[in-house]
């Protein structure tokens, strides 16, 4: 059984990131939601996405997709703007090797609690402590297609089996598969394993970066950046605030999942941040047309 708490949780601080390219298509990403111990005893909230959502998003403003519930119960759609490139260059902050970003955000007032710890992200041992094998489920979070559940853009749930083996340490295998259709507008989205049959506990395993082609097929599989990026890109983002540092943007990829295989080519891996052909104010909770990927 899903672990409801965890799981309702991480839909609430899962949001919408979007770009309008043009009167006619916008680009769509995921991010989540993270509360961020300072050193001076406060909090502050950053969102968490792929690096190359904010790459590929070129004006310096996207919009956040923030949700807020009535006095009834019923939830708004309230989206507002967020910088993301200033007269100096980006803001946000860049593993030096993974597709990991991270940005401080100011989040209305009555969902800062949205925002989950950071606690909740698994660290090197995470995996082996909590016995994860090839085979368990995992979840993820995000906006296929720029879809969202419903009119009050919240995300769409889906889930798939861990499909590698091993998994940890994360310095050898800085990202794993998961067995789901990964599709544009999923970059950035948690992945997460809830408590099942006592097994366990609940944690963030990852973010969902990107699809698994060959030869320009689908091989319904995603790949999943380990947590413990995010976890250094936090660590990163805090040392840079405390000596005035500009954000570092430099991207040095790594080799994607899988890796090449013996007797077979490579497989080659596509980003998904999102192009779709909907307005801006049209891409809430309904069909989004459909165009090519770029």
């Amino acid at each position: 059984m899903m672990d409801v708490d965890l799981t309702v949780a991480l839909i609430k601080a899962t949001v919408q990131i979007d770009q309008p390219i043009s009167e006619a298509k916008r680009m769509v990403g995921t991010g989540f939601l993270i509360s961020v111990p300072k050193a001076d005893g406060t909090t502050q909230i950053v969102l968490v996405t792929a690096a190359h959502v904010f790459e590929k998003m070129p004006a310096a403003d996207v919009r956040i997709g923030w949700r807020v519930q009535g006095a009834k119960g019923n939830w708004s759609y309230v989206p507002s703007n967020m910088t993301i490139r200033s007269a100096t260059g980006p803001v946000w902050y860049q593993h030096p090797a993974q597709d990991i970003a991270v940005i401080p955000v100011n989040v209305p007032e009555s969902l800062r609690d949205s925002a989950i710890p950071a606690s909740w992200l698994a660290d090197d041992t995470t995996f082996i402590n909590e016995r994860v094998v090839a085979g368990d489920e995992m979840v993820t979070l995000g906006y296929p297609h720029g879809l969202s559940a419903n009119v009050a853009g919240f995300p769409i749930l889906r889930a798939g089996r861990l499909a590698s083996y091993p998994i940890s340490p994360s310095s050898t295998y800085p990202t794993f598969l998961i067995d789901l259709t990964a599709v544009p507008g999923n970059s950035g989205g948690p992945v997460f394993m809830t408590s099942q049959g006592g097994k366990g506990h609940t944690f963030i395993a990852g973010v969902l970066i990107k699809q698994v082609e060959d030869d320009n097929q689908r091989l319904e599989l995603g790949v999943v950046t380990d947590a413990i990026f995010v976890r250094e890109t936090i660590n990163i983002m805090l040392k840079a605030q405390a000596t005035g540092a500009h954000p570092s943007v430099n991207l040095l990829p790594t080799a994607p999942a899988p890796m090449r295989t013996p007797g077979g080519p490579t497989t080659d891996t596509q980003d998904m941040t999102r192009r779709t052909n909907a307005r801006p104010s049209e891409g809430e909770g309904g069909p989004i047309g459909e165009t090519p990927s770029n």
